[in-house]
């Protein structure tokens, strides 16, 4: 199995192909300081224990001022920047793989079955499909999460995911479509598959390539939106770590100097979006190869 994979076309196109390499070993960097957090950072900075206003606001550890342990200085609760923004993207790539997982579920289940049946399941479906797509996936993030405080990061996952459903469930409809009616699909139903059977094992394997690039470009949005509804002061609540809450509380010492408490965790939310959208260009690339640079 594994000389197989290391001998295949997909693993040779992606060694050659430096973004998604670039892209990956970004990806991975942040991926494993946010999984080990509680291991490599310095401080746990939600834990008041281990916090003191004497260390509130110090500078970078190589400007005059910084002191260690506090390697890219502190907030003004004296939290350690460095801490904050590993835990902060633990909050990043939770929200983003559960949404991913969630609405992709629902969206693909919604698709395959609205676009195999037809029909009024068809119809319906997708016209209500249409009404969520009409508005805005930040503004109804915003309106649920604004009805609804003091959810946590489990209510912030559910708002988003009530509005990005919509792109899972037209992508895969678009796709079933394209190969429902194959000569394998008729031959499946030739020899008596049952309709589960033919989704499942025939239609499905086939239908899926485009959404995996769907599900890729859309991890890089679904965290930019986490971190802009933490922002705005409707995410994430102030107690949890964010990435989009640090640049919030970092923006009013940014007229006093302050600029570390923006520009690293802004470094790091873009790090993220970067290592994604790198990896999901090629994968784009990868599964329609019309789409190949010349």
């Amino acid at each position: 199995m594994t000389r197989r994979l290391l001998q295949s076309k997909f693993l040779s196109h992606y060694v050659r192909d430096r973004s998604a390499v670039v892209g990956s070993v970004i990806l991975l960097i942040v991926l494993l300081g946010a999984i080990f957090a509680p291991l490599i950072a310095p401080q746990n900075p939600y834990d008041p224990r281990t916090l003191s206003l004497q260390d509130s606001l110090k500078p970078p550890i190589w400007m005059e001022g910084g002191q260690a342990p506090f390697l890219l200085g502190t907030d003004d609760q004296g939290r350690d920047i460095l801490s904050t923004i590993l835990y902060g993207c633990r909050t990043s790539f939770l929200v983003g793989f559960s949404v991913i997982l969630i609405a992709g579920t629902i969206g693909v289940t919604v698709g395959l079955l609205a676009a195999f049946y037809s029909g009024i399941l068809d119809a319906v479906t997708m016209r209500i499909a249409d009404t969520f797509f009409s508005f805005s996936t930040t503004l109804m993030a915003m309106l649920l999460l604004g009805i609804f405080k003091g959810g946590g990061i489990p209510l912030v996952i559910l708002a988003i995911v009530i509005a990005d459903w919509v792109r899972y469930a037209r992508t895969m409809r678009g796709s079933v479509l394209g190969v429902k009616e194959d000569d394998y699909v008729q031959a499946a139903r030739a020899c008596g598959g049952s309709n589960l059977r033919i989704m499942i094992r025939h239609i499905l394997p086939n239908a899926i390539p485009p959404i995996l690039v769907v599900a890729a470009v859309d991890f890089g949005a679904v965290v930019m939106l986490e971190a802009t509804l933490s922002f705005l002061g409707v995410g994430v609540p102030i107690n949890k770590p964010s990435l989009g809450m640090m640049i919030s509380l970092g923006k009013n010492y940014i007229y006093a100097g302050k600029w570390w408490l923006t520009i690293f965790p802004g470094a790091a939310l873009i790090s993220i979006v970067l290592g994604i959208n790198l990896l999901a260009d090629w994968l784009r690339e990868e599964i329609n190869p019309k789409l190949k640079k010349r």
